[in-house]
């Protein structure tokens, strides 16, 4: 006899079949879902993976989750990261300076003059000039 991993009441399957016909659902949340309903007809651990082109132990990382915390436990948590040295207003002062005309005895501007010049026009504490050539590239 199959072992019945899951057994979701009717609101829990209409939500999960609600959240699938979402249009802009992420593929992620999308396999996720769709796991958790062919757990809960049945499967097995080795049938879902395959279905949703995962390994065994994803599919049990993601019931546990299910389980614990319900369809939330499906979603993407927010993950941390660095925080932007340099906001939006200071990146378009350093693309319109960059775009200036250049100063004087100089053919064009280059990233080292560009970050004295940030500096001295006090757009910021301190840049240097990879940090000024980011920023250019990212605004091509």
């Amino acid at each position: 006899m199959k072992k019945q991993h899951i057994q979701l009441n009717e609101t829990e399957r209409t939500e999960l079949h609600a959240l699938l016909k979402t249009k802009e659902l992420p593929s992620r949340l999308f396999k996720r879902a769709t796991a958790i309903l062919a757990l809960d007809q049945g499967g097995t651990f080795e049938s879902v993976a395959e279905l949703v082109d995962v390994t065994n132990d994803t599919v049990r990382a993601w019931l546990k989750r299910y389980e614990k915390e319900g369809i939330a436990g499906l979603r993407d948590k927010l993950r941390s990261g660095r925080p932007l040295k340099f906001d939006g207003t200071q990146r378009a002062q350093i693309t319109a300076l960059a775009c200036s005309e250049e100063p004087e005895g100089y053919s064009d501007w280059n990233y080292r003059l560009l970050a004295d010049k940030v500096v001295e026009l006090g757009f910021c504490e301190s840049i240097s000039h990879t940090q000024v050539g980011t920023i250019l590239k990212k605004t091509n």
